[in-house]
């Protein structure tokens, strides 16, 4: 829905987006729909894929996915705990493995191919997949994990010698008589599992429902539209993607390039995208690109930015390439939630908002006290949208932390609304960063800075910038006699962390004490403060 109200109620406290109510009966699963939708003008062109350079029609789509769902249900994938791992990147047949998932009734468990080994094991030791997916050059990291969960591993890009694949499994024949399977109260079955970590770093399985939120949001798409989303299936952004694609029958552009602004340049000319959502970071490497010309992206219509926010003179320099207004827009959303909570249509005269509620939201803002506030009070963000919830998978403990018995989600979130009904969001969850958009926790590298004899103390942050995002920064005690330099620590930190994100972009400081606060803790904020007064001297320290 485009432009939606919010109401507040002054008495209450509480702002809410429109009531609407949803089209489709509460048994059909989004696999059900989906599948619907498939059947219709089957020689639709429905997926490009420009890194393999292949296109398929709705119909051939259709009958993957349904060989995908045929080949779970001879697997006896019937249970909601009989889980598929997925872990592999935007190539052309992921699209039919999530949907055959759909189809069958079966959640995949998506995890990003990017993060370290043990992550990846810790996380599906959590949903024991009994069929892990993954892309060839991927096969190292997972087939320790296939071989400890008893798990079958199914090539999705590529070939390994005596590994089964995706495409294998698309050759065999399918009865025509294939329907996705069915259950009562299909909208409240879990769907998917995205990942997430808790303020310790531990992994969280976040579950998603079929919950029409997802994509009701969108309806305003169609048929004419080219959808692209440059995150893989284990962000709620490339879900969201993947979903609407299948929903409301639109072109879905994939690519397995990371995101560069050259590259999104290319594909958005070539394929005429219209629709398109990324991260704030990704708006500002495109916004500052000298490649970025208004006619290589004359095709949009809806650019989507979440994850953060972007200065205003970003959005303005963005807003120039663009071919009319409301087309950038910032969403801001809860993976626990499944769905976007808010749009700005406005950023050219709110532009450090968030917008305003999607359908059927409720927001209140609290204090330390859970007290509601009123009209520009600053307090923690909590979310309702009236949907069951079935938590973090295997981890009772975390949900009932993130959502309260009356159905609450305590984001962590410190923001308001204005006098408008705009929401804003005043800091970032805490401690949590994100960097070229990936997330990782400070006390994840301090562990391993504290692993060097020679440092006492050390309090890692993150150093804002508006193309990266949060560039790890560290502030280091050392112990008496010590004669470590800044560029030593910056190395240890890159030889004993293997993804890059984590490494130290923002720098090192020696420093003689950390700031603490009145019960001895170190007080991170105030750490930062004066690391950017002293300013970095990284290696030359």
């Amino acid at each position: 829905m485009l432009h939606s109200p919010t109401k507040y109620d002054p008495k209450e406290h509480i702002w809410s987006g429109a009531r609407l109510q949803g089209l489709y009966n509460e048994d059909l699963t989004v696999g059900q729909i989906i599948f619907r939708q498939l059947r219709r003008e089957p020689q639709r062109i429905f997926q490009i894929s420009h890194t393999d350079n292949t296109r398929l029609t709705r119909g051939q789509m259709l009958e993957n996915a349904c060989k995908m769902g045929a080949y779970l249900r001879g697997q006896k994938f019937t249970m909601a705990t009989d889980i598929v791992g997925l872990m592999a990147r935007n190539t052309t047949h992921v699209a039919a493995v999530a949907y055959g998932c759909l189809f069958n009734g079966t959640p995949f468990h998506a995890v990003n191919p990017n993060l370290e080994e043990k992550t990846i094991r810790d996380l599906y030791h959590i949903t024991k997949p009994r069929i892990l997916c993954c892309d060839s050059q991927d096969y190292q990291k997972i087939k320790d994990i296939a071989e400890a969960l008893g798990a079958i591993v199914l090539i999705v890009n590529g070939k390994i010698p005596q590994v089964a694949s995706i495409p294998e499994i698309l050759k065999t024949s399918l009865s025509p008589n294939y329907e996705p399977s069915e259950f009562a109260g299909g909208i409240n079955r879990t769907m998917a599992i995205l990942c997430s970590s808790g303020t310790t770093g531990t992994p969280k399985a976040v579950t998603i429902s079929n919950s029409r939120k997802l994509f009701e949001c969108h309806s305003y798409l169609s048929s004419n539209d080219v959808q692209y989303a440059p995150s893989t299936l284990d962000w709620l952004t490339g879900l969201i993607s993947l979903v609407t694609a299948g929903v409301y029958g639109t072109v879905r552009l994939v690519s397995s390039d990371m995101f560069s602004p050259g590259h999104f340049l290319e594909i958005c000319e070539q394929h005429e995208i219209s629709w398109c959502i990324m991260a704030n970071s990704h708006v500002a490497m495109l916004a500052n690109c000298s490649q970025t010309k208004a006619q290589k992206l004359r095709s949009l219509q809806h650019l989507l930015f979440a994850g953060g926010h972007c200065l205003v003179a970003t959005l303005r320099k963005m807003q120039s390439f663009l071919h009319g207004q409301g087309i950038l827009r910032n969403a801001y959303g809860l993976t626990e939630l499944g769905a976007l909570v808010s749009y700005n249509y406005d950023t050219q005269s709110k532009p450090e908002s968030v917008g305003r509620l999607m359908a059927n939201i409720r927001v209140r803002v609290v204090d330390g006290s859970g007290q509601n506030l009123a009209v520009k009070g600053v307090g923690e963000i909590l979310l309702h949208n009236g949907q069951p919830w079935s938590g973090y998978f295997g981890n009772p403990k975390a949900t009932a932390e993130m959502q309260d018995p009356a159905g609450w989600f305590h984001t962590g979130d410190v923001g308001f609304f204005d006098q408008d009904s705009y929401l804003h969001i005043v800091e970032r969850k805490k401690d949590m960063l994100k960097y070229l958009g990936m997330m990782y926790y400070p006390h994840e590298i301090e562990e391993v800075i504290a692993q060097m004899p020679d440092v006492s103390e050390v309090c890692v942050f993150g150093l804002w910038r508006e193309q990266e995002g949060d560039a790890a920064a560290a502030s280091v005690v050392l112990r008496p006699e010590s004669r470590i330099k800044a560029f030593e620590v910056e190395a240890f930190v890159r030889d004993n962390i293997t993804v890059p994100f984590k490494h130290l972009h923002g720098g090192v400081q020696i420093v003689q004490q950390l700031a603490k606060s009145a019960n001895g803790k170190v007080n991170r904020s105030a750490v930062r403060e004066n690391y950017i007064k002293r300013g970095s001297s990284s290696s030359s320290a």
